[in-house]
């Protein structure tokens, strides 16, 4: 009785709801952007990266911001983790969150970093932040519609278990596909440097309203309630793939601005 009652407990205090809110790459998909950045620094970004994070990597600190959400002192932070658009909106044209949204949290994160009077520890909670932001700018729900909280009220199965549209784009593809990260960003795609220097260019602006139409696509793939599949996965998973690689190139590209 005891052991059934434990596991009892265990189910309700560990089982996620297919209603509950998610706000996040899942921890494979950020550590895939941040492995990927680290290819692409330079020496001395590297180095001084290095030290700030005390030998930690770009892969492991990527979860940071979503392992103090949890704590109230930190919930000042919650809404830099995504923007809320319109379809037919451009970022410009949203009505701005009073408390901040992802572009805000990105910019503060690189103000910190380049502040010569910033303190050693706030210039490292700001990077991986930093890491972080970068990566859910790059998951195509973070941009998503208000009244959806970006997918996550969009009721789906995944082969037949509950779930939600911003999951699916969030950890089910990932997990699915079931390769480390450390394997997923080392089979990113072979890109010449033209392709690199395209995806560098433009604002962290440009990049929303780029990323949102992705978003938009992603609204039209599905229909409430429905079962995806194998074929989903398919269709899309070459699209989370391209956007992870996105990530880390325009995070590498912002570290090296600010470390060199």
């Amino acid at each position: 009785m005891k052991l059934k009652l434990f596991l009892l407990i265990a189910t309700l205090l560990f089982t996620k709801p297919a209603t509950e809110e998610t706000t996040f790459w899942g921890q494979n998909g950020h550590r895939v952007t941040g492995k990927i950045a680290e290819n692409h620094l330079n020496k001395r970004a590297k180095r001084k990266i290095d030290k700030l994070l005390n030998g930690q990597s770009l892969a492991f600190v990527s979860t940071y911001a979503d392992d103090i959400k949890s704590d109230r002192a930190y919930r000042k932070y919650y809404s830099w983790h995504y923007v809320n658009m319109d379809l037919e909106e451009s970022y410009e044209e949203t009505t701005k969150n009073p408390k901040g949204d992802l572009v805000t949290g990105i910019n503060t994160c690189i103000a910190v970093l380049k502040d010569k009077s910033s303190t050693t520890k706030d210039k490292a909670f700001h990077l991986k932040m930093l890491v972080h932001f970068v990566g859910d700018l790059h998951q195509p729900m973070h941009i998503g519609q208000k009244e959806d909280k970006g997918g996550n009220t969009i009721q789906l199965e995944w082969f037949g278990s509950r779930t939600n549209l911003h999951a699916v784009w969030d950890s089910k593809m990932i997990e699915g596909f079931n390769m480390s990260y450390i394997e997923l960003a080392e089979s990113a795609n072979n890109l010449s440097k033209g392709q690199i220097a395209a995806i560098e260019a433009g604002t962290v602006v440009d990049w929303v309203n780029e990323i949102h139409e992705i978003t938009k696509k992603v609204y039209a793939s599905v229909e409430p309630g429905e079962n995806l599949r194998y074929r989903y996965s398919y269709d899309h998973f070459g699209t989370v793939r391209a956007q992870l690689q996105r990530g880390g190139i325009r995070l590498a590209k912002i570290l090296n601005a600010i470390f060199s």
